[in-house]
């Protein structure tokens, strides 16, 4: 990478030097790599925060200012897979930008390197593994330009360069549009729950006429099954967790509503007999209690005869109340409004069991709460055929990129 690129001046504006309302100078800050960009940078689609107008910047040189096909990566990091990430300027469209605190600009020389290309190649694995083992520190990981220097960059001539560019943005603007039709659907579901549970929004009957009018009631009056994880001196520890068994469900696994078996733990199934009071159904809802509260998900017949830690409560209704109903009236703001007035704790936020007996439901006819949860349950499934969609394709990507930087 020495011999291909060279490195050029940051500053190291904090937050509190940012605005995003005025000024003359846009300045990319180590954690918007982090979090917000991916791969190509363009100025005109991402938003970027100015630098307050009454900092100096005079002593800045024209050299120092960001030019397309420069690379700007992430310095510091406490995760390993986080440092030296980067992003690749594509378009700055005439304005002017800087690169920030804790990055480190690096500009290739011309005529080596098409535009574009650099974002790519320097997310392989190839690359990234380098970059892993030239990082230092203990707690907080990072790299130098010197370390940078030492990098083996293969890559093929510029036509090939341009190939691969353009065939992996390509990809990259199809996640890009699946990301926002699952952020579309997801909006457009808020807003419906919205109209929905004010009653804004009601359902007919199948003869066309309006249902009865709703009732409110606390869930403690409903015939509910409540229990938690909370086991005490029963409770498995690490040591005791297996490869394979019976699932041991932390809030980790619930995701939008739904459980996934991603990073699940394990438990025996001799152990999964002794903790009854965790042993789940299909249809049973889960809130977690500890920590980050009202976290909420359904169990489907994947997860039944599951088990779950002492963060996390189920909810078992009885055949008068429909399970995804009560699900998506939890999830609402309704719901979550009187999670956040119930919990106690500052350090560790815990929702006690005893408090979801005084949450307020409102209750529609049981075949109009069905109506509504058929209707909610068909934009979920939409919502997570989009995120189905997103992880195929990145996953997809990742290969892509393994196998045409090696």
């Amino acid at each position: 990478m020495g011999e291909t690129f060279t490195f050029r001046s940051t500053n190291s504006f904090s937050r509190d030097n940012l605005n995003y309302e005025n000024g003359k100078v846009k300045n990319i800050h180590y954690g918007d790599i982090h979090t917000k960009f991916q791969t190509l940078f363009d100025i005109t689609k991402e938003i970027v925060p100015f630098i307050n107008p009454e900092i100096s910047i005079d002593r800045i040189t024209n050299d120092n200012y960001c030019q397309q096909g420069d690379l700007i990566l992430a310095d510091a990091s406490e995760d390993l897979n986080d440092v030296g990430k980067s992003i690749e300027i594509v378009n700055i469209d005439n304005q002017k930008l800087l690169s920030g605190l804790h990055t480190i600009l690096a500009r290739p020389q011309k005529n080596i390197f098409s535009i574009g290309f650099n974002g790519f190649l320097f997310k392989s694995k190839n690359i990234r593994t380098q970059i892993q083992k030239e990082s230092q520190g203990s707690k907080v990981l990072s790299i130098s330009t010197t370390r940078l220097s030492n990098l083996l960059l293969i890559f093929p001539q510029r036509n090939e360069q341009t190939k691969i560019a353009n065939f992996l943005t390509a990809v990259d603007d199809k996640i890009t549009q699946l990301k926002k039709k699952k952020s579309l659907l997801e909006q457009y579901k808020k807003g419906v729950m919205q109209q929905i549970f004010s009653q804004k929004l009601r359902f007919k009957d199948e003869n066309g006429e309006d249902f009865a009018e709703w009732e409110e009631k606390r869930l403690g009056e409903l015939e509910i099954y409540v229990s938690d994880g909370n086991y005490g001196e029963l409770y498995p520890r690490a040591d005791q967790m297996v490869s394979n068994g019976i699932p041991f469900i932390r809030a980790n696994n619930i995701k939008n509503l739904r459980l996934t078996m991603q990073d699940m733990k394990f438990i025996e199934p001799k152990h999964h007999e002794i903790l009854t009071s965790g042993h789940l159904k299909t249809g049973d809802i889960l809130i977690t209690t500890r920590g980050d509260i009202g976290l909420l998900a359904y169990v489907s017949e994947e997860f039944d005869n599951s088990n779950i830690n002492a963060q996390i409560c189920l909810l078992r209704v009885s055949s008068k109340l429909n399970s995804i109903y009560l699900l998506n009236f939890l999830s609402s703001r309704w719901g979550i409004t009187q999670f956040k007035s119930m919990q106690t704790g500052s350090a560790l936020k815990q929702l006690p069991k005893s408090s979801l007996a005084k949450v307020l439901i409102k209750l529609p006819p049981l075949t109009e709460q069905t109506k509504i949860a058929n209707f909610l349950s068909a934009i979920d499934d939409k919502i997570n055929h989009c995120g189905k969609q997103i992880e195929k394709m990145e996953g997809w990507k990742k290969g892509l990129l393994q196998k045409m930087f090696v």
